[in-house]
This record gives C-alpha cells, sequence and structure tokens, in this order.
C-alpha cells in the first residue's frame, strides 16, 4: 500500500472508496464510488444507494486509477475540499 502525501490535494470524487474503519459498525465494509464530498462527510454509492460517511472518525482506502491503494485517515481530511487544496499537510504517519 503507498502513501503519498500529495493525494491530499487531489480530487477525491469519482475515486473507489471502502470504508475500513469507523465507529458505525454499518459502515464499515462500505465500498462504492465517492460521487460528493462536503465539509465534514463523504457520498460513497454502494450498490446502487447513496451512503454517508463521516470524515472524522472514519478510515477510509481509495483506488486510484493506476490501481495503486491507499489508506487515509479522515481526519486528515477534514474541511471543504476546495480548501485541502491550499493547506498544507503535516505528516501524520
Amino acid at each position: 500500500m503507498r502513501i503519498t502525501p500529495s493525494i491530499l490535494h487531489h480530487e477525491l470524487i469519482g475515486l473507489e472508496a471502502k470504508v475500513v474503519q469507523s465507529p458505525n459498525r454499518s459502515a464499515v465494509g462500505l465500498r462504492g464510488r465517492v460521487v460528493d464530498e462536503s465539509r465534514e462527510t463523504f457520498t460513497i454509492l454502494h450498490e446502487g444507494k447513496e451512503k454517508t460517511v463521516i470524515k472524522e472518525t472514519s478510515v477510509l482506502h481509495f483506488s486510484l486509477p493506476d490501481g495503486s491503494l491507499i489508506e487515509i485517515d479522515g481526519r486528515v481530511l477534514v474541511g471543504r475540499p476546495e480548501d485541502r487544496v491550499k493547506r498544507v499537510a503535516r505528516r501524520r504517519w
């Protein structure tokens, strides 16, 4: 699994995502395409239904178009998507 700080500055809508850790047990295992992103949530299209996942408490795996898999703690993604490009990422790993 490759971890790249620059992924925090990229668009996540359209990527395949899987929730691997969350205090909400019904969210763990959700897999699908990210269709929307707000300041505090992701909306994932899972089996034809839109499911909302809270960023702050979740750990997600994102599949990039080149086939690589990236694990991201949702806490580093909290905030408006358009502001994430401007933010300086502190290393938390």
